[in-house]
């Protein structure tokens, strides 16, 4: 068995390796442009948020939730009175979303080709499947992975499961992305290395408190320092604190 103290390393894909949420941010303006006449844009959006955060547990993350989320929504701050054009124009808006073009975000490529063949690399991501796939295809990164999870949550036991599957269990393992509710703190909880790297438009729901006294919790501000804090950790700089 290798002694190496890192074998898999696991990424988030929205928002970590491409541009997503921005996509969100604009048909969420459209979906308030649509709805003008029956309510405030400031209450559209509270009302849209709170749909979503219901409906999570029935419809998951992804598009397909969240154009039934602006539909619920829709149908509330209208009293039911929402025109059938104004549904129509909320799944036009809806399909929009499965269209975006795929923007790779700063240092993921090159971040990708400095560990490829050094490190398992796995990408673990949520939403539709469909889309998560397309996504993957248009950005050109797929072939630096050597497996690909689409799953309906991030757990810890997510996590354990992918990679004893892929691994040597979390121990050896790191999780890197943007959200700390689905990718750092699981992770952590898991006994993974858990690695924050922002984005400024990160879905509030995937909002949580920093898990700074956590031995393995680490952040970073783009994907072109990792390569450098692996190195730095598996040399054993910080072997006392793993």
């Amino acid at each position: 068995m290798t002694s190496r103290p890192l074998t898999v390393i696991g990424f988030d894909a929205d928002d970590t390796l491409w541009q997503n949420e921005q996509f969100y941010k604009l048909t969420e303006q459209s979906f308030r442009e649509l709805l003008a006449d029956y309510a405030e844009g400031e209450l559209v959006s509270e009302r849209l948020l709170e749909a979503e955060r219901r409906n999570l547990a029935h419809y998951g993350f992804g598009i397909k939730g969240f154009t039934l989320s602006m539909i619920e929504t829709a149908l509330e701050v209208t009293d039911g009175k929402v025109p059938t054009k104004v549904v129509g124009n909320i799944l036009d808006i809806g399909r929009e979303l499965l269209k975006h073009p795929v923007e790779c975000l700063a240092n993921a490529r090159t971040a990708l080709e400095a560990l490829r063949g050094q490190y398992f690399l796995v990408l673990i991501t949520k939403g539709d499947l469909f889309d998560q796939e397309r996504k993957l295809a248009q950005s050109g990164l797929g072939d630096f992975f050597d497996a690909v999870e689409i799953v309906s949550d991030k757990t810890a036991t997510t996590y354990r499961r992918i990679f004893g599957k892929h691994g040597e269990g979390p121990e050896r393992a790191m999780m890197v992305g943007n959200s700390l509710k689905s990718d750092v703190v699981p992770a952590l909880a898991s006994g993974a290395w858990g690695v924050f790297v922002p984005h400024e438009l990160t879905w509030v729901l995937e909002h949580v408190e920093k898990p700074t006294e956590a031995p393995r919790f680490r952040e970073i501000l783009d994907l072109g320092e990792l390569p450098a804090l692996i190195d730095q950790l598996c040399s054993g700089a910080n072997e006392g604190r793993a």
